[in-house]
């Protein structure tokens, strides 16, 4: 018999970290929660880190999920910028795993293809393929709506993952 498994999906960034939490039991996908947790950017690096951190580990406390699954890291012409992401989506991957959970990572082009069927596409069809998914889906804005995509795609994927670390581990 299975039993409903709650995934939060995270959309990593330093000024706005997308989260979004899902249950899914066999095929159907329900609707939960969803947000963003922001840092100041008037502040310095390491406590901009800190309010994410904070802000992430009490979504986890609240919701309590089984699993999670955050967007990986795309390179861009910035390095900089893609350092700093980088370090916002270190603590995306830490939260959760400070918390006990598993942790899975897909590339932007993944929960595309998962959610409205091409690996490129634009952010209205991922907010309308949400409310087709979940009609009761609410999300504020791109993060959140982001972090909900890579939360189904977790759950689209999610056995074949288990099965992958079952082999490597």
């Amino acid at each position: 018999m299975s039993s409903t498994i709650r995934i939060i999906g995270i959309d990593p960034g330093l000024r706005r970290t997308g989260w979004g939490i899902i249950e899914t039991l066999g095929n159907s996908l329900r609707f939960v929660a969803s947000g963003t947790v922001t840092s100041d950017g008037d502040m310095d690096l390491a406590s901009r880190l800190c309010q994410l951190h904070d802000g992430l580990a009490e979504v986890v406390h609240s919701y309590q999920p089984h699993e999670a699954a955050v967007e990986q890291t795309f390179v861009n012409k910035d390095a900089v910028a893609t350092l700093k992401l980088g370090q916002a989506r270190g603590i995306a991957m830490l939260v959760p795993a400070r918390a006990g959970l598993p942790v899975s990572e897909y590339a932007p082009n993944a929960v595309k293809k998962t959610v409205i069927g091409v690996g490129h596409g634009e952010k209205q069809q991922i907010h309308m393929m949400l409310k087709i998914l979940m009609p009761k889906a609410e999300f504020k804005g791109n993060d959140a709506a982001d972090a909900l995509a890579i939360a189904i795609c977790h759950a689209h994927h999610r056995g074949g993952n288990r099965m992958r670390q079952a082999i490597a581990g």
